[in-house]
């Protein structure tokens, strides 16, 4: 079959669909190649949906535009990126001269549904970061416009498509426990990744509407894949007890704070030659700090959090998000009515590692690194027997494989059948985000949520 932009196009209609894909690999024609605009260049776009993409698909995909409310950030993405396309601080100026395939939306969060929706309602299919977006109203006004757009929305979790997450499902999927009744899921964020979150615009609902939502979406977009099951219900609880106004003294931000000596938060952003030329040397333009103090008083999201999370099919989650812990890492284990399934990764106690606490997330964020081959062990227990250790090849690097496997997959194989249905559409990135928004709205109200009162998507027992 001869390959063609047409047939990736096609392609990405079924992979938002969660359909079953024949084998197919695509070597585009030079003349056919993917266009795609990419709007929000920060760290997260000019690296893993900019740079990334032009160092491994450039036969196959090409960027026609970049677009960022900041002018000097697009020139800097573009050096960066390696691409000589236009630049431009308005998104449907930009859209309606280069005629894109794909808009890819990397913005911050609370902003991701003008995007998206104005991709879709152009004619344009869209790829957007996790979290879909930040509330109810938006998150019901993108799948209005998917709907009628006739176009295509998919959403970049790539936690799903690491091979240690992938196991875990295998393992869910032959019922090797029997049924799942019920799961406990903790997360610890350490001093360094946590409280870089504080430092920046993920510090205030206005921007991010917690951590619930743009980092739990990850974990709770795990949880619907794992359980196989819609949530139904959230009841939360969440607090601000370490960062923000509970710090001892503050600065306008780490650069010219009195405090640097006493600090142990200090974070020294001139030693960091990308942070400097992305963000510093054009804070000029938008006012954004990259380096502010995470004891700022306007910061207003929990760092704590606890959920109870009922599912559809009676499944019950104990979920909870630490940002302050000595250690990165976490737990998880699910029981069921023939035993139970241990997993934990990066617990220092469990196995001895040579990456300091320091330099865990930035290993994590690292793409293409050669790494040594490494494994780590997933505990199955089944009930009157002994346990049994599952070892699982593993890597560290591009959250744990999972992102270089989710470029291939749209890029290069979306026809490609994938038995554990990882590929994400706009119903998945609801049902992550909604979680999160549930909980916020718990906390605030003192009372559950039912989910089913929040979008016009009813939980379903089986997500399939």
């Amino acid at each position: 079959m001869k390959n063609s932009r047409r047939n990736f196009l096609t392609s990405v209609s079924m992979l938002a669909a969660y359909s079953a894909f024949p084998m197919s690999a695509f070597n585009f024609e030079t003349s056919k190649k993917l266009r795609i605009v990419l709007v929000g260049t920060g760290v997260r776009g000019t690296s893993f949906w900019g740079k990334r993409l032009v160092d491994e698909y450039s036969d196959i995909l090409e960027f026609v535009g970049l677009c960022d409310i900041n002018p000097g950030r697009l020139e800097y993405a573009k050096k960066y990126i390696g691409v000589n396309c236009p630049t431009s601080v308005d998104f449907d100026a930009l859209t309606k001269k280069t005629k894109p395939d794909l808009i890819i939306v990397t913005t911050v969060d609370a902003v991701h549904h003008e995007f998206i929706i104005k991709g879709l309602e152009s004619g344009f299919d869209v790829l957007t970061e996790k979290p879909l977006t930040t509330d109810e109203t938006k998150a019901q006004a993108i799948l209005n416009a998917e709907k009628k757009s006739g176009k295509n929305l998919i959403v970049g979790f790539n936690y799903r498509w690491s091979p240690y997450s992938t196991k875990i499902k295998e393992l869910l999927a032959n019922n090797t426990i029997g049924k799942i009744t019920s799961v406990d899921f903790h997360w610890y964020l350490n001093t360094h990744h946590g409280a870089s979150y504080f430092r920046r615009w993920h510090g205030e609902k206005e921007h991010s509407n917690s951590l619930w939502v743009h980092k739990s979406t990850h974990h709770f977009d795990l949880l619907n894949w794992w359980i196989d099951s819609d949530p139904s219900e959230v009841y939360a609880y969440g607090d601000l007890n370490f960062y923000g106004s509970n710090g001892p003294f503050r600065g306008d931000n780490c650069r010219t704070c009195d405090h640097k000596k006493d600090c142990a938060f200090h974070y020294d952003i001139t030693k960091d030659k990308r942070m400097m030329e992305l963000y510093v040397a054009n804070e000029k333009h938008d006012g954004y700090i990259r380096d502010n103090c995470l004891f700022r008083e306007n910061i207003d999201i929990y760092d704590k959090m606890s959920a109870q999370i009922q599912y559809a099919n009676q499944v019950t989650v104990n979920y909870s998000l630490t940002t302050y812990s000595p250690f990165e890492g976490w737990r998880l284990a699910f029981n069921g009515t023939e035993g139970r399934i241990e997993a934990a990764l990066d617990i220092p106690y469990n196995k001895k590692t040579e990456i300091s606490q320091a330099e865990m997330h930035a290993k994590e964020m690292e793409q293409n690194a050669l790494e040594e081959a490494n494994s780590e062990s997933i505990i199955v227990h089944k009930l009157w027997k002994n346990f049994d250790t599952v070892l699982v090849p593993t890597e560290r690097g591009g959250h744990g494989g999972g992102d270089k496997r989710l470029h291939d997959k749209i890029f290069k194989t979306p026809n490609e059948k994938d038995p554990y249905e990882r590929a994400a559409g706009s119903r998945d990135g609801v049902m992550s985000a909604i979680i999160g928004i549930a909980a916020r709205k718990s906390i605030e109200s003192g009372a559950p949520i039912k989910i089913a009162s929040l979008t016009d998507i009813k939980p379903s027992a089986n997500r399939t």
